[in-house]
C-alpha cells in the first residue's frame, strides 16, 4: 500500500473554483467513508479548509487511486470531474509526505508561516479516527506532521514570515495603518462561532475593539464566545451575543464586520449592506463606477513548443491539464524537475481574443451549465470581485469594514463597488498575499522537512519489514521449543537444572545467529529501495505469509489501542 493525495488549493485553483467545490461536514464524512469503501484504498482523511480541499489515502494502485479519488472529489463537492481535474495536483508516496510537512509548517499557507493550518489538520485526523478510516499509515503521517508543524514554529522564526489569516485580513483592512490604532474604539460585529470566527473575536479584542457582538445559528454557542471574551484577562472589550435575524440592525451600529460561516449561500447581500451604511450615514450608498478592463488575448500553455518537455504532447492529454501536477504524477524525480522547469520557462500561445471554434462553444455551454447549477444552490450568481483603482478618482474614506474569511463567501463581492465600504475576502488576501515578502527562515523550515520526510520513510520502511522479522524469531522460537520437547523424550533422566542449561543454550544460539541478520535486514529495509528484503527474508526462510499478516494485524492493534485520543 502507498500514501496519494489528490487535491486543489488556492496555489492550483482560482477561488471561484475552491469556493464552488467547498464540502460541508456532511459532505467532508461522506468522501471518507465512501473512499474507505473504494476498491483502491484502505485508509483515508479530508483535509478542508478555506483555501485547500485534499484527500489523503492509502492505496495498492496508483492509477486507479487517481481516478477514484479525483471521481470522489468531484462527486461530493458538487463540481463536474471534466472542470474540476485541470485544477487538481497529485502526490504520491515521499512526494505526498513531503506535501503535508509543508502544509503543517504553513509553507503552503495563503499567508506563510500561520499556524491555524495545525489545529485543522488536528481535526482532519480526529475525524478520520472516529470514522474508523485511519490506520496506522494516516495515523502516523498525520501525527508527524503535528510534530514537524510544531517544530517549524519552535525551532525558527517562520511565524515572522506571516501571520493567521485573520491578523493578515486585519492588515488588509487597515490599509497599512496600524491595526491596534485602527482598531481602537471600534465596534465590531462577528458573525459565526467556528474556530475561525472565535480567532477573529479574539484577535479584534486584543488589538483594541471597544464593543463586539457575536452572531450565530446557534445561539449558546454566540453566547459561550461572548461569555469567553468578557471574562478574558488580557483585554477590556464588552462582548454579547445576538440572534442571526438581528444581524441587520447590528449592521448598522458596527464599523467592523467579520464574517465566518458554513452556510452555502449569502449572509450579507450588497443591499443589506448599503443598507447599513445608508443608516449610519443618512444618505444613499453610490455605487462606484469601475472601468472596464480591456479584453486581453487568451494566454495558455502551449504544448508541443518546447522540446524539453518530458510528457508526450502528441499523446491525447485526457482529464489533467499539462500544466497540472496530475499530468505528471508517477514520474521519476529527474523527469519531474525537467517538466517544471519547462513550465516555469515555457512560452505562451496567444490566441486572437474572440475566435470561436466548436470547442470554444461547447466550453462556453459548460460554464453556462455551471453557472446555472451555481445559481440554483446560493440564489445568484456570485460576482467576481472587480479591483481597484476605480474610475473618477480614489474611494470615499470607509464608514464600514468588511472581512470575509468564509469559503464559498458569506459577503457578496458586489460590496467592493460600494462607495463607504472596504471589503476584504479570499480573492483580496490571496492577491495581497502573493506579494508579501518571506522570512529567510523559511529555507530552515525547508531543511526541517526534507530531513523529517527522509525520516518517516525510514520509519515506515522499518515498520513494513518489522512483522517478517517477528514472524522469524516466531518461528525460531517454535523449533527451538520441538527440539527441547523432543529432547526431553529422548533423555528422560536430566534434571532441572541441566533442562534449564541445556534450554538456555539453544536459546543463545539462536539469537546470536538471528541477531545480526534481523539488524542489519531493519538497517537495510530503512534506507531508500529496501522494502524488497522483506520478501527476500520471507522467501530465504520459507516464512507463511499468513502469519506474517498475523503478526501485522496484531502489531495494528496494538498501536491503534495505544494511540492517544
Amino acid at each position: 500500500m502507498s500514501l496519494l493525495v489528490v487535491g486543489l488549493s488556492h496555489r492550483s485553483a482560482p477561488v471561484s473554483v475552491l469556493e464552488r467545490a467547498a464540502l460541508a461536514m456532511d459532505a467532508q464524512v461522506k468522501l471518507v467513508q465512501d473512499t474507505v469503501a473504494a476498491e483502491p484504498a484502505t485508509e483515508a482523511a479530508v483535509l478542508a479548509t478555506c483555501n485547500r480541499i485534499e484527500l489523503y489515502a492509502d492505496v495498492d494502485k496508483f492509477h486507479a487511486g487517481v481516478a477514484e479519488l479525483s471521481t470522489l472529489l468531484a462527486q461530493h463537492s458538487g463540481v463536474g470531474l471534466d472542470e474540476l481535474t485541470p485544477y487538481l495536483y497529485v502526490h504520491y508516496e515521499d512526494r505526498a509526505v513531503h506535501h503535508l510537512f509543508s502544509v503543517a509548517c504553513g509553507l503552503d499557507s495563503m499567508v506563510v508561516g500561520e499556524g491555524q493550518i495545525l489545529g485543522q489538520i488536528k481535526d482532519a485526523l480526529a475525524r478520520a479516527q472516529e470514522l474508523h478510516s485511519a490506520g496506522r499509515l494516516m495515523n502516523d503521517l498525520f501525527q508527524q506532521g503535528l510534530r514537524v508543524g510544531k517544530r517549524a514554529h519552535s525551532e525558527t522564526g517562520i511565524d515572522r514570515a506571516g501571520q493567521s489569516l485573520v491578523t493578515f485580513g486585519l492588515e488588509q483592512l487597515a490599509a497599512g495603518a496600524d491595526v491596534q490604532t485602527w482598531a481602537t474604539g471600534k465596534k465590531a460585529l462577528v458573525i459565526g462561532a467556528g474556530s475561525m470566527s472565535s480567532l477573529a473575536a479574539a484577535t479584534l479584542a486584543r488589538a483594541g475593539v471597544a464593543e463586539i457582538v457575536v452572531a450565530n445559528r446557534t445561539y449558546d454557542r454566540a453566547e459561550r464566545l461572548a461569555q469567553i471574551l468578557t471574562e478574558g484577562d488580557d483585554t477590556d472589550v464588552t462582548a454579547r451575543a445576538v440572534p442571526m435575524d438581528a444581524v441587520p440592525g447590528e449592521l448598522t451600529r458596527a464599523d467592523v464586520v467579520v464574517s465566518c460561516t458554513g452556510a452555502t449561500g449569502l449572509v450579507l447581500t450588497a443591499e443589506a449592506i448599503a443598507a447599513a451604511v445608508e443608516g449610519r450615514t443618512g444618505e444613499p450608498v453610490a455605487e462606484i463606477a469601475v472601468p472596464e478592463a480591456p479584453k486581453q488575448p487568451v494566454a495558455g500553455p502551449s504544448p508541443g513548443t518546447d522540446d524539453n518537455c518530458p510528457l508526450d504532447l502528441a499523446a491525447e492529454q485526457s482529464g489533467f491539464s499539462v500544466m497540472g501536477e496530475a499530468a505528471v504524477a508517477g514520474m521519476a524525480a529527474a523527469e519531474l524537475e525537467q517538466h517544471a522547469a519547462w513550465v516555469d520557462n515555457g512560452t505562451v500561445d496567444i490566441r486572437e481574443a474572440g475566435r470561436r471554434t466548436p470547442e470554444t462553444v461547447e466550453a462556453d455551454a459548460e460554464l453556462i451549465g455551471a453557472l446555472a447549477a451555481t445559481a440554483a444552490r446560493m440564489g445568484r450568481i456570485p460576482e467576481r470581485r472587480r479591483p481597484e483603482p476605480v474610475a473618477g478618482g480614489t474611494r470615499p474614506a470607509p464608514a464600514l469594514f468588511l472581512l470575509d474569511l468564509a469559503m464559498p463567501r458569506d459577503i457578496d463581492a458586489a460590496a467592493h463597488r460600494l462607495a463607504g465600504v472596504r471589503l476584504v475576502d479570499i480573492e483580496s488576501l490571496a492577491e495581497a498575499s502573493a506579494d508579501a515578502p518571506m522570512a529567510a527562515d523559511v529555507d530552515q523550515v525547508r531543511r526541517i522537512v526534507a530531513d523529517e520526510v527522509a525520516a518517516f520513510g525510514a520509519a515506515q520502511r522499518a515498520a513494513h519489514i518489522t512483522p517478517t522479522v517477528v514472524a522469524l524469531r516466531t518461528m525460531a522460537a517454535d523449533v527451538v521449543a520441538g527440539e527441547i520437547a523432543r529432547l526431553d523424550g529422548r533423555l528422560p533422566d536430566l534434571d532441572e537444572r541441566q533442562r534449564g542449561e541445556i534450554r538456555q543454550a539453544v536459546h543463545r544460539v539462536v539469537d546470536k545467529l538471528l541477531h545480526a541478520p534481523t539488524v542489519r535486514v531493519k538497517q537495510l529495509a530503512a534506507e531508500p529501495g529496501g522494502a524488497g528484503y522483506a520478501d527476500a527474508l520471507r522467501t530465504l526462510f520459507d516464512l507463511d505469509p499468513e502469519t506474517v499478516a498475523a503478526v501485522s494485524r496484531a502489531v495494528d492493534s496494538t498501536t491503534e489501542k495505544d494511540r492517544p485520543a
